[in-house]
């Protein structure tokens, strides 16, 4: 389960309503039939008593033990609770866009394999700088969406011009990630008119090979678009924490694949400082 911190904790406290041990408006056996009935386990366990017996510390230590997968679900049901409620006063949208996103933060807590995946491979091949745009973006993709967004392509473009002073190669005159791409895909043998393959799968394989550029031009555009690299005007309205998550793990998957292929099509290739 990922930690949260505890200036996330107090914020749910409140927005859940846990005042003096409670959990918005359940009862002992209205908190019981909700967690039996949505979730089908028992809240009263013992497990769930390490910070107490009260309904909102069953609810923290739940927080804290369980994976995130499993914690985004109770909060999600949770706040739709909250939102349905019509004898309280309407939700600030500040306050439920910051709850989605956390919401979004803990589902995608599952994919920390293949995070650690691309950050171990760029370690171990001395690609500092993917390192450093990959951290950049798993730390403000909930916080700051638009720093994130700009990572998320940062990575990528680190990833291709990574791979192409490994192989030797001069950088496009333009640098963007659509340019940069385009020039690793051809030396990595990624290109969608590719027919080097059995029948049966050729034409699933250009389609996966096609979308791969359409995500990396999705992520390069969103960075122009929702990105902190450029001003914005007044009123700008914020690109939210889950569309950023998704630009943040498109660009793991993508930059992971690359690294993987350039492995692949040149292993004994020597690597150098930069």
């Amino acid at each position: 389960m990922p930690k949260l911190k505890q200036s996330q904790i107090r914020r749910l406290d409140r927005l859940l309503e846990m005042r003096d041990g409670y959990v918005l408006d359940f009862s002992n056996r209205t908190f019981s039939e909700f967690f039996e009935d949505e979730f089908g386990f028992d809240i009263y366990q013992e497990k769930y008593e390490l910070q107490g017996e009260s309904k909102a510390k069953r609810l923290r230590t739940l927080i804290e033990v369980e994976e995130g997968a499993v914690v985004a679900s109770v909060i999600q049901k949770l706040w739709m609770l909250r939102l349905n409620d019509k004898q309280k006063a309407p939700v600030a949208a500040e306050d439920d866009l910051w709850i989605q996103g956390l919401i979004t933060h803990l589902q995608t807590s599952g994919s920390a394999p293949l995070v650690q995946s691309l950050v171990s491979t760029a370690r171990i091949l001395d690609f500092d700088t993917v390192t450093r745009d990959l951290n950049r973006a798993l730390e403000t993709s909930q916080s700051d969406p638009e720093s994130a967004i700009t990572s998320a392509c940062s990575t990528l473009e680190s990833v291709c011009r990574s791979v192409l002073v490994e192989l030797g190669l001069e950088l496009p005159k333009k640098r963007d990630i659509s340019s940069l791409f385009r020039a690793v895909r051809e030396p990595l043998k990624l290109s969608p008119s590719r027919t080097d393959m059995h029948q049966d799968i050729l034409g699933d394989v250009q389609k996966i090979l096609g979308g791969l550029g359409t995500l990396v031009e999705g992520v390069g555009a969103l960075r122009t678009h929702a990105g902190d690299a450029h001003g914005r005007e007044k009123g700008f309205v914020r690109i939210d924490s889950r569309t950023a998550a998704l630009a943040v793990h498109s660009a793991i998957t993508a930059a992971l694949f690359l690294i993987q292929t350039w492995q692949k099509h040149y292993p004994t290739t020597s690597l150098h400082k930069h």
